[in-house]
């Protein structure tokens, strides 16, 4: 086969970019990479042919910078960009500048980018189109008072979201009109902070829904095929960590049913490349749009292994004029797939992010195993970036079995250095919830939160694992008569778990200063989003007073303890360090 293209740059970083690069091999294609100041040493740059510097460490110097990634482009000899997904993957004014610079695009038209890109247009496509969507509004919402008309309409809790969002990004839930005007400016702000738009519209909550997508593809020659749908319902704060294919509650009717929409959506805005269709599944089997990624995802490689079809080399060969090679009757969902999304966050602390260096990185390995990273040991996972670590994927010929091989593989994982998700994910394995196909409402950040924070893991040693009401088996090793022997020693899970929490309690209040108990302290370093009180406001315990983003998340910093503010340390837009002092409280009077 002729090479689609002689050289693709690749406007990414990380795992997705040396994906990209191994599709580009097969093809005969050679890789380019870009890359920032801080990745000079990162393995994407020497897994290409060439790399190109865009700029230092700031996204907006390097991976989001337009011209300077065009400028790579042609200087390279490239004839076509990636853009892989994040930074400007669903970006229409890069993709009209790459097509204006006489390059190809591997990608949607922008078009299409640009009628998807909008939450609050798409609704209006998709109804016009007769897809379900969502009961809400079809305009911004600016207005508090708006907020909480539509709350007694629609009935409390609601979802504010950014229009321009995605990933959890620019999403809220309103609990009550008391959280209106707060998370009403968060969600504005996320969106504009990350897509450069604020404007928010307003949806029913759904209680307790499967999040389930539909994968599609299409070609210019007017094919356009759905490849079956993802389970992304284990969420932690509306992003992903677990995904897998095909869903435990969607049969071959229902499978029908929703791929049948996800063409139609496409095709209703002229969908050419990879792309994914995201839907709300009901408890009653009704499900809903609720937006389309117009890129490929992080986890299209659960698709891969049920279909057997590689969707970057389709996305590669599509964009150089090439019909699909499959049909829709050819597509056939074998077996079953999970990923495990291994993020530096941990999930014993509210899953703030830990960033730093990773001293240790032995990815598991064997049949149906496969993992993909873009970091390796003795590398810096940056707190400027995504916290991924890796994705690690497995395939077997049905569900329990496919759980039985992650279990084994997430056993042999080892990594020391950063906080990982590693343990969480050890344990929702091993839960019967998610063995019996549950969508496990509230037990990432609850019960299996807590779990995590009885877990015994010390650098080099054992790998603990503990669900809520079991023990802790921590593992010794003794040599008696030259026969080598593992003991177990099992601690009450219950009073680990209290203690883990006492100590993250003690950190917080007290931060690296050593202040008092009626110190506030930032959880993680990054940067001072906002402050929801001033000096002389009354806080009670719980109330959130900060908001502070680290590696593409905001986190929320509530009071421990109730009582008047006496002093503010930080400003707003200020960088802080984890365990540094944001505020200061007077307890109230017993």
């Amino acid at each position: 086969m002729t090479p689609p293209f002689e050289r693709i740059l690749v406007a990414n970083r990380g795992e997705i970019a040396i994906r990209v690069f191994r599709a580009c091999r097969e093809l005969g294609v050679s890789p380019i990479a870009v890359y920032s100041e801080a990745d000079a040493g990162a393995p994407h740059v020497r897994l290409a042919d060439e790399a190109v510097l865009l700029g230092a460490a700031a996204p907006s110097e390097s991976y989001l910078n337009i011209p300077r990634l065009i400028a790579a482009a042609l200087r390279t000899g490239a004839q076509a960009i990636h853009p892989g997904y994040g930074f400007l993957a669903e970006s229409a004014s890069f993709a009209t500048a790459v097509q204006e610079a006489g390059l190809v695009w591997i990608g949607p038209p922008p078009s299409a980018i640009d009628a998807m890109g909008s939450k609050i247009n798409s609704r209006v496509l998709m109804a016009g189109a007769g897809v379900p969507i969502v009961p809400g509004t079809m305009e911004e919402i600016s207005d508090a008072a708006r907020v909480i008309e539509l709350g007694e309409q629609y009935g409390w809790p609601i979802a504010l979201k950014a229009s321009a969002g995605g990933g959890g990004r620019g999403l809220k839930v309103v609990h009550e009109a008391g959280e209106a005007e707060r998370l009403l400016d968060a969600a504005r702000r996320e969106g504009e902070a990350w897509f450069g738009n604020g404007a928010v519209y307003v949806e029913k909550y759904v209680e307790d829904p499967r999040h389930v997508e539909i994968q599609v593809m299409a070609d210019t020659h007017g094919a356009t095929v759905h490849l079956g749908e993802r389970d992304c319902t284990l969420q932690r704060r509306h992003q992903k960590i677990v995904e897998e294919s095909p869903s435990p509650a969607v049969n071959a009717d229902l499978r029908a049913r929703m791929g049948a929409m996800a063409v139609a959506a496409a095709e209703a805005v002229g969908y050419v490349g990879a792309g994914t269709v995201e839907c709300l599944l009901d408890r009653h089997g009704e499900f809903f749009f609720l937006e389309m990624n117009t890129r490929i995802q992080v986890e299209h490689p659960v698709t891969e292994l049920v279909t057997g079809i590689d969707l970057v080399r389709e996305q590669i060969l599509v964009a150089a004029g090439h019909p699909l090679s499959f049909a829709q009757d050819d597509v056939v969902m074998r077996g079953h797939a999970i990923e495990c999304r291994v993020n530096a966050e941990d999930p014993a602390n509210g899953f703030t992010p830990s960033p730093g260096k990773l001293l240790r990185h032995r990815p598991p390995s064997g049949p149906g195993v496969r993992v993909e990273s873009g970091v390796e040991e003795g590398g810096e996972i940056n707190d400027r970036y995504d916290p991924m670590v890796a994705k690690l994927l497995v395939w077997d010929t049905s569900r329990e079995r496919a759980i039985a091989r992650m279990r084994r593989a997430l056993d042999e994982y080892e990594i020391v250095g950063p906080k990982t998700l590693l343990p969480m994910h050890r344990i929702v394995m091993r839960s019967p919830e998610f063995a019996a196909g549950e969508t496990c409402a509230g037990l990432v950040e609850g019960a299996w939160a807590d779990a995590c924070a009885a877990l015994v893991a010390e650098p080099g040693g054992p790998v603990g694992l503990a669900a809520a009401g079991t023990t802790i088996p921590r593992h010794v090793p003794v040599e008696v008569d030259g026969r080598r022997y593992d003991v177990v020693l099992r601690l009450p899970a219950a009073a680990g778990a209290e203690e883990a929490r006492e100590r993250i309690r003690a950190r917080q209040s007290a931060g690296a200063s050593g202040a008092g108990e009626g110190a506030i302290a930032s959880p993680m370093q990054g940067t001072l989003l906002a402050l929801e009180v001033a000096e002389g406001d009354h806080v009670e315990a719980g109330q959130i007073v900060a908001v502070v983003e680290a590696m593409k998340m905001e986190n929320e910093v509530a009071s421990l303890h109730a009582g008047t503010v006496v002093h503010v340390h930080v400003q707003v837009g200020q960088g802080v360090q984890a365990g540094q002092i944001l505020l200061e409280l007077a307890g109230d009077e017993a």
